[in-house]
């Protein structure tokens, strides 16, 4: 545990990281003020039903332009990208004030209030793929991704929190007023984080038909990869509860307990705490390659709580099982996140954020509606079990792809991550990158006088020496000799052709090999590391002084 917070408080240190999450902390509080204050809006039109409707009609637009907004992080500085979210949200938060100032006509507003709802998605999908360009490792990445989740928790408890000190004195305009200028800080903050991972993947072109192709192509990654397919469902269906929460805060209280309308916002404020308390709860991810277990089993926890309020005696029980709730849910989201992470590829690791993000609205709206039809069809205890069960079904389907995922993990060897990171060509590359490598590459141990490379044969691996001595030679005739941190193979695995030199041993070697398919999946995904590769090999082809092979 201490490693573990020790590595919490290393991202917390960094400059640039505790800007993010510092944003993502007024982000959080601006989302959550936000709903209230445009429901209470609503409400105060045509009451509950209305303010029903109006839900729907805020979230639905929402999900529809997720997908497509989160495109711009695939094709544009990650940095960037997170920046035109937060100003974005600033001008559609005081276009909202301005209209609810002004009394404009519930049209006007109610469009004014659907656009700051539709401009909040933009931040996660960014931060998603930003995160894991930005850290070195993977505990670092866990741990980012563990920091967003205190963010979360906090952001769920502080906005409702002001919006509700706000709307006691003033209205719902106000509550946009002041969380226009939290998200000008958030723009502030992020302003000029002095980052470029020289990541931007070349742009298929600016045709209508093209930008709309390349906006679906998260929806076909997440249908042919059915690993991140699973993952999605899962992390649709603890947002489907919380959807739910809203209506059983309510129905718990005064429906089922017959207590007043304050022990809803209690049993709210529950779910915040238990979210912080998770938030804690998730140092403990931090290192481990395995992530599944705490995925599959923090869903299911989340879902059996839910189910449990149909026996609990009491609204303290019935508060206790809220904040369990809560608690799950963030260590779900952190290890959910760090798994699509992991294993969707940086080239369209942003629009796989953006089709979670937009199922996330679709499936908010489906939980307060159907809960609430549910109640009225079979009763609160009856909803409760059911609505419960959600979760631990979807993880008994999509367990064998999840599990897949880590089924042969291990921990990452620091001595390859030292030395990959060391290496030009490697140290561009984000964490889950570098991760993938670590999983699956082999250790050589060769004896002086082993042909490591046979100049002629087909070309399967990348090597690195770790320690020892090499020859490079060509048609017999010494080229280059190299030590720890000389790398051998990428000419024949960039230009699909045969070895063009041999490799020998001079002394005892210890080596890192990596696979042909791995190793050009890392380097030519990414622009800096392909460029960086791309040198090397013209440079040896051109001074065989500085020859590969």
């Amino acid at each position: 545990m201490r490693d573990q917070l020790a590595v919490v408080l290393t991202v917390a240190r960094d400059r640039t990281l505790a800007r993010i999450e510092l944003a993502y902390l007024g982000y959080n509080m601006a989302e959550h003020a936000a709903w209230i204050a445009g429901l209470v809006y609503a409400f105060g039109l045509g009451g509950a039903g209305f303010a029903g409707v109006v839900a729907l009609v805020m979230l639905v637009p929402a999900g529809f332009v997720a997908p497509f907004a989160a495109y711009a992080g695939d094709r544009f500085r990650h940095d960037r990208v997170l920046l035109a979210g937060y100003l974005v949200q600033a001008a559609t938060f005081a276009l909202s004030a301005v209209a609810l100032y002004v009394e404009a006509s519930p049209v006007v507003t109610i469009a004014a209030l659907t656009a700051a709802s539709s401009a909040v998605t933009m931040t996660r999908p960014a931060q998603g793929v930003l995160f894991p360009a930005i850290t070195h490792s993977p505990a670092d990445l866990t741990a980012a991704n563990a920091v967003s989740g205190l963010a979360e928790g906090l952001g769920l408890c502080l906005g409702p929190l002001v919006a509700g000190f706000l709307l006691l004195r003033a209205e719902p305009g106000d509550v946009f007023a002041v969380f226009a200028i939290v998200s000008v800080v958030n723009t502030a903050l992020v302003w000029r984080i002095g980052f470029d991972d020289g990541s931007t993947h070349e742009r298929p072109g600016t045709t209508a038909r093209a930008i709309l192709a390349g906006s679906f192509g998260g929806f076909r990654y997440v249908a042919r990869d059915r690993r991140v397919l699973a993952i999605v469902a899962v992390l649709a269906g603890v947002t489907v509860l919380f959807g739910a929460l809203d209506v059983l805060f309510v129905a718990v209280a005064i429906g089922y307990f017959k207590e007043s309308e304050s022990w809803a916002g209690y049993l709210n404020a529950s779910v915040g705490f238990g979210a912080i308390a998770g938030a804690a709860a998730a140092v403990v991810l931090v290192g481990r390659r395995r992530l599944t277990p705490a995925f599959a089993i923090s869903a299911s926890v989340k879902g059996l709580a839910i189910a449990a309020l149909a026996a609990v005696p009491n609204l303290g029980v019935a508060a206790v099982v809220f904040a369990v709730a809560g608690l799950a849910s963030i260590l779900n989201n952190v290890a959910g996140r760090t798994l699509l992470q992991r294993v969707a590829p940086e080239a369209v690791l942003s629009r796989v954020f953006g089709v979670l993000e937009g199922l996330g609205m679709f499936a908010l709206a489906l939980g307060s509606v159907v809960t609430g039809l549910l109640i009225e069809v079979i009763g609160l205890q009856s909803t409760v079990v059911a609505i419960g069960l959600v979760l631990p079904v979807l993880v008994v389907l999509g367990w064998r792809q999840v599990g897949s995922i880590d089924r042969h993990a291990r921990q990452p060897d620091p001595e390859a991550l030292a030395l990959l990171r060391q290496l030009p060509i490697f140290s561009p590359l984000s964490a889950p990158s570098i991760e993938r490598i670590l999983a699956e590459l082999t250790w050589l141990e060769l004896p002086a006088g082993h042909v490591l490379i046979r100049q002629g044969d087909a070309g399967d691996r990348f090597y690195v020496i770790a320690a020892g001595r090499v020859e490079v030679t060509q048609d017999g005739r010494r080229l280059a000799t190299g030590g720890p941190g000389y790398h051998v193979g990428e000419i024949a695995l960039l230009r699909n052709v045969t070895r063009t030199a041999s490799v020998t041993t001079l002394t005892p070697v210890r080596a890192m090999a990596i696979e042909r398919e791995r190793f050009l999946e890392a380097v030519t995904g990414h622009t800096a590391s392909r460029g960086r590769v791309e040198a090397v090999a013209t440079e040896r082809l051109s001074n065989p002084g500085e020859a590969s092979a």
